[in-house]
């Protein structure tokens, strides 16, 4: 394993907030994702269902957690099945867990092998009133292929149809969006290998260099640390690029008097980062890109202020697009007389700043969260505001990860370069060194 898993004690009270909220009675299976087909024999790289990876940690295929609380036998309140290992399994994929180690992992007490499963869902059943199925319910999914979740899902109310359906998915979007401390220091982790391929290539970046080579470097720094790779596809746009939000070719040269912006973030141990720098590729800002950078910067330091406990999202983004409007008449890109007309409902910044301002982060680098409940102590959000002007070749965002506290906010980039001065001086730093 090449992380370090949060703690058993950490998997214990994950199980316990979301017992908390089942309905006397309720039953609720978690599983496992597929490993996906490419062509031929090939497969994508296996990649942990969030939720079960929150309740339990158990970071392999075919896992199954089990959660009844109201089970007549204790041994029945929570049950973790686990692939059964072979020495056929163990010369061509590795030893899996044993139930030893999923048990202490986890902090499971019961561990069965998986194809204990559906003998136990028959003995269990008839003791449940509700079934709690889980289901990806994030805003902004498109899932186009059946899941083993999805899969199993049916057989259940195929083989119960009697048995009252209920939702995993507002529970867990509630719970998840709390941290606890063990997964803010996992963040923490993950954001420091961020943070040193960030300074890596601010030591590398010069003129003529491919946007590839920059993810390259990014990449190298990721995998030496530790990380798995990438929370996500990174962006390195360059010039034009920089304005086409979700560019992930990182196919074009960086050329000289163009800004390279670099959206990226390490995983580590399941939990995201999400770092966006835009810097010169000649190491010197521009008097039009500073103002226009100094502009972003401005809003999103205002942006972060504005994070507090009992603050609907939606109210936060209402007052984000206030304070980009002001950016904007100021840089001569809006007109003030105009911006005072304005339909509410299509202000005029969504021209120069069309997406959101901040979303929460986790597990998922677009983490789960209820935007029906007002921001709470332990949320984690990015703050990314970002100005894009494709006439002028010139996008820019920043981007940091905020903790939310009960008095305020806590930056968890607040190492990492992001004034003009400090991104100019480290990169002629990084000239002096190739010298």
């Amino acid at each position: 394993m090449r992380y370090k898993p949060l703690s058993a004690a950490t998997y214990r009270e994950h199980r316990a907030r979301f017992r908390q909220h089942l309905e006397k009675g309720g039953m609720a299976v978690f599983h496992s994702n597929d490993i996906m087909p490419t062509s031929a024999d090939g497969s994508m790289p296996f990649h942990q269902a969030a939720d079960i990876m929150y309740l339990c940690g158990i970071d392999q295929e075919e896992s199954i957690l089990l959660l009844f609380p109201d089970a007549y036998d204790p041994k029945d309140r929570e049950i973790l099945f686990v692939r059964e290992t072979s020495p056929t399994i163990a010369i061509w994929e590795g030893a899996k867990l044993t139930q030893q180690e999923a048990g202490a992992l986890s902090g499971v007490a019961t561990v069965l092998w998986t194809t204990a499963y559906e003998a136990t869902i028959k003995r269990l059943a008839p003791q449940a009133a509700h079934l709690y199925l889980n289901s990806n319910e994030h805003l902004r999914q498109s899932t186009e292929v059946e899941t083993r979740e999805v899969r199993r899902n049916k057989e259940l109310r195929a083989l119960y149809p009697l048995h009252s359906i209920r939702r995993s998915a507002p529970i867990m979007h509630r719970i998840r969006s709390r941290k606890t401390a063990e997964e803010v220091e996992q963040i923490k982790h993950a954001i420091g290998i961020t943070g040193k391929a960030f300074q890596r290539v601010l030591r590398f970046l010069r003129p003529g260099v491919m946007e590839y080579e920059v993810e390259a470097e990014i990449t190298h720094e990721f995998i030496r640390n530790g990380s798995r790779g990438h929370a996500y596809t990174p962006i390195i746009g360059s010039g034009y690029n920089a304005c086409v939000l979700h560019y992930i070719t990182n196919d074009a040269a960086c050329n000289n008097g163009d800004l390279v912006l670099m959206d990226f973030g390490c995983e580590y141990g399941g939990y995201a980062s999400d770092l966006t720098r835009t810097v010169p590729v000649n190491g010197t800002f521009s008097p039009r890109q500073r103002d226009v950078y100094n502009a972003v910067l401005r809003v999103q330091k205002e942006a972060t202020k504005l994070l507090l406990p009992g603050v609907f999202l939606d109210q936060y983004h209402k007052q984000v697009g206030e304070l980009m409007e002001r950016e904007l008449i100021g840089l001569g890109l809006l007109d003030k007389a105009a911006v005072a007309k304005q339909d509410p409902a299509k202000p005029l910044y969504k021209k120069y700043f069309m997406h959101g301002t901040s979303h929460f982060l986790g597990l998922d680098v677009h983490d789960v969260g209820l935007w029906t409940e007002p921001i709470a102590e332990g949320m984690v959000f990015t703050v990314e505001p970002g100005i894009y002007i494709p006439e002028e070749k010139l996008g820019i965002r920043i981007e940091n990860n905020i903790l939310v506290t009960k008095d305020g906010q806590i930056d968890l980039f607040a190492g990492i370069p992001r004034e003009v001065e400090e991104i100019e001086a480290l990169m002629a730093q990084g000239k002096k060194a190739v010298a």
